[in-house]
């Protein structure tokens, strides 16, 4: 469907792929090969390009080369490799970071694991939220020291704050979650925003749309309904065909 609606790229969110698989919350008990699986039945279903969230790479360095190879052989498009310590350790706070070396290991084994030099690879950090401002920069600009093709910033909270990371380097930014004010797009471009995710909303809505049809068909005595709107979405999709 968002093919169909000229959508130029669609994400594979991790508790996306949580839900979708186990039927639960994203606790980081997905494994690399759930994951692929999902990946691979998207991208052989679809021509818009996929990009995914592969959480921490599911471990070290070595098991980053997996995951790149694991996704790319599903035939992704890109894929974002996260700073965050995970699964979360007992006792310490959420959101907690590797360091900063371990974590510009990993993105290093990233690069070097992909076969498709057009595969995008996504150094991704949440030391915007997790740390001071100028910890979260020094980390960040250790990143971009990398040949990766680009930042994926999640939380960032204002302008100021996207504003000092466009100064420390010219990669491509992608972000994830902004506040309400922050949703110009003119405004993101120029600061080279070249992705800003919106959410999950697609998702939510459909499992919001399965429930009130399974509770009507539970509260009523009458079928006629369903069989009406599923042929009418055949219909539809027969005629993009």
């Amino acid at each position: 469907m968002a093919e169909q609606l000229g959508f130029e790229l669609g994400m594979l969110a991790g508790s996306v792929a949580s839900w979708h698989v186990l039927g639960a919350p994203d606790h980081v008990v997905l494994t690399l090969s759930e994951l692929a699986e999902t990946a691979h039945r998207i991208c052989r279903a679809s021509e818009i390009s996929l990009l995914v969230d592969a959480d921490h790479g599911f471990g070290n360095a070595l098991n980053v080369r997996r995951t790149v190879q694991e996704l790319e052989d599903a035939g992704v498009s890109g894929l974002t490799i996260e700073d965050t310590e995970l699964p979360q350790t007992f006792s310490k706070p959420a959101k907690g970071l590797i360091d900063p070396l371990e974590a510009r290991g990993k993105f290093q084994a990233a690069l070097q694991a992909r076969d498709d030099p057009a595969l995008c690879v996504f150094a991704r950090t949440t030391a915007l939220t997790a740390l001071p401002i100028e910890q979260a920069l020094e980390r960040i600009e250790l990143y971009a020291t990398l040949k990766v093709d680009g930042l994926f910033l999640v939380g960032v909270q204002n302008w100021e704050q996207l504003k000092a990371v466009r100064a420390i380097t010219s990669l491509p930014l992608l972000l994830g979650s902004t506040p309400k004010e922050m949703k110009d797009p003119k405004a993101l471009s120029s600061l080279n925003v070249k992705v800003a995710l919106q959410g999950h909303s697609p998702y939510t809505a459909a499992i919001q749309a399965t429930y009130e049809e399974l509770k009507r068909l539970r509260e009523s005595t009458s079928t006629l309904k369903a069989p009406e709107i599923e042929r009418e979405i055949i219909e539809q999709v027969d005629q993009r065909r």
